[in-house]
């Protein structure tokens, strides 16, 4: 990032509850096309499978500030939906990305986290630990 993007980036800090999901993260990670366009956009290649968190108290409210807020935007191919991605940290200094699927009826309180090794055995993370991310909003 450079001094000038540094300057003007605004940090949100969430906090949630980790919690495991349905597996479908895993698949979209491993797609080819979504692989090329997080290691080009991203700078990283993405583990396969996303953390999932679910936020907790008024961190729920934040899903609708990111969803109008500027994005990495992941395009699909056809018959697959857009994804708008957020440079972030957990647990302080891991380097990660909040994704939010362009989805109806994704749930409002719930967001997806991808990073280039596995989230859940690095920092030793199980289901109904708390944990804080600061996204990052330029």
């Amino acid at each position: 990032m450079t001094k000038e993007k540094k300057a003007s980036a605004k940090i949100v800090l969430v906090k949630g509850k980790i919690f495991s999901g349905t597996g479908e993260g895993a698949f979209f990670t491993t797609l080819p096309w979504v692989r090329r366009q997080i290691k080009e956009k991203l700078g990283f290649a993405p583990h396969p499978g996303t953390l999932n968190l679910k936020l907790i108290g008024k961190h729920a409210k934040v899903r609708g500030l990111l969803e109008n807020a500027k994005a990495v935007e992941i395009l699909p191919e056809p018959g697959y939906c857009r994804g708008k991605c957020f440079r972030a940290y957990i647990k302080s200094d891991v380097a990660c990305a909040v994704v939010l699927p362009c989805v109806e009826n994704y749930p409002g309180d719930v967001l997806e986290i991808i990073a280039p090794s596995n989230l859940r055995e690095n920092l030793k993370l199980k289901d109904g630990d708390e944990v804080e991310v600061r996204i990052v909003l330029e």
